[in-house]
């Protein structure tokens, strides 16, 4: 028995008519006409009686269409409490991400999450860029957050945005008052590095070799915030996300110049387990995350 015959058969008593009965179910009034039957064959007693024109309820057909009325509400109701949790916005968002991400994207956008849905809570922890695939391939975070997103059948990525790439040095380097950088004005300078198993120091090493450029490696670090730190105090120059220097650029403790590679830039995107099905809570804050990014992408197209 299913409730779409049983809805079927409370309209055609409540109206009195197969055919608009019928007509409310999208049937034909022959098939509203069988699968009454079929209801009357199944519990063994007349529910309407054919013989009379409009046709009369039986005592038996009313007393069923009355239960059936409180099963189709039950059914209702139980439809709208499913619903209800499935869009409740409640529970914590393990985040982890790369130190330039965490710091300057994800912490400004958690407090705007957590104002939106008081009841959510975003746990943000700062990791090395294999420290956050393992996180979330180990189920220790619901979403990761880094740059150059691997390929893996386990992970699912959701692109966030293109970061162009900016030559950085102290304010009074030679070159910090220029335009533009060439790739050929870096030759023989001190260079701070990223370490050499990082994905985006492969990144600028192949650019600089495409452009036959070669500098004297000083220090090599694997986060941002370090080699920030040695440009300050004039340890060498660098080629990092131009975002993530515009504090220091502010303040004039670092000077970012435009680099001559426009193809050169860092790709950061959000990583999550394929499998795993996704909470309301943490697919909203993907949502917010990828909502905040298409923003500065469509500004710029206009512009």
């Amino acid at each position: 028995m299913h409730l779409e015959t049983l809805r079927l058969y409370c309209d055609v008593v409540r109206l009195r008519s197969f055919s608009k009965g019928a007509e409310l179910n999208f049937v034909s009034q022959s098939a509203a006409s069988q699968a009454v039957q079929q209801i009357e064959t199944q519990l063994g007693v007349a529910l309407i009686d054919r013989g009379k024109r409009p046709f009369l309820v039986t005592p038996e057909g009313q007393t069923f269409q009355e239960s059936c009325r409180g099963l189709l509400e039950a059914w209702e109701k139980a439809r709208a409490e499913v619903a209800a949790v499935k869009a409740r916005v409640d529970g914590t968002v393990r985040v982890a991400a790369i130190y330039s991400v965490g710091l300057h994207d994800v912490s400004r956008h958690m407090q705007g999450f957590m104002s939106h849905y008081p009841e959510a809570r975003v746990l943000l922890e700062c990791l090395h860029p294999h420290k956050v695939v393992e996180a979330v391939l180990a189920a220790e975070a619901d979403v990761g957050i880094m740059s150059y997103p691997p390929s893996n059948r386990a992970l699912s990525v959701v692109p966030l945005r293109s970061e162009p790439m900016a030559f950085v040095c102290h304010p009074n380097h030679r070159l910090a008052r220029r335009k533009l950088v060439r790739p050929a004005d870096l030759n023989g300078e001190t260079f701070i590095a990223f370490d050499p198993g990082l994905t985006i120091r492969k990144a600028i090493d192949r650019a600089l070799r495409q452009h036959t450029v070669k500098v004297n490696i000083a220090m090599e670090f694997d986060n941002i915030e370090t080699i920030k730190q040695a440009i300050m105090i004039a340890a060498g120059v660098s080629i990092l996300p131009r975002h993530t220097v515009q504090k220091e650029v502010g303040i004039r403790t670092l000077a970012a110049v435009p680099f001559g590679v426009p193809d050169l830039v860092r790709p950061v995107g959000l990583i999550h387990r394929r499998e795993k099905i996704l909470t309301p809570t943490v697919s909203r804050f993907i949502e917010l995350l990828r909502d905040a990014n298409e923003e500065p992408a469509r500004v710029a197209a206009r512009s």
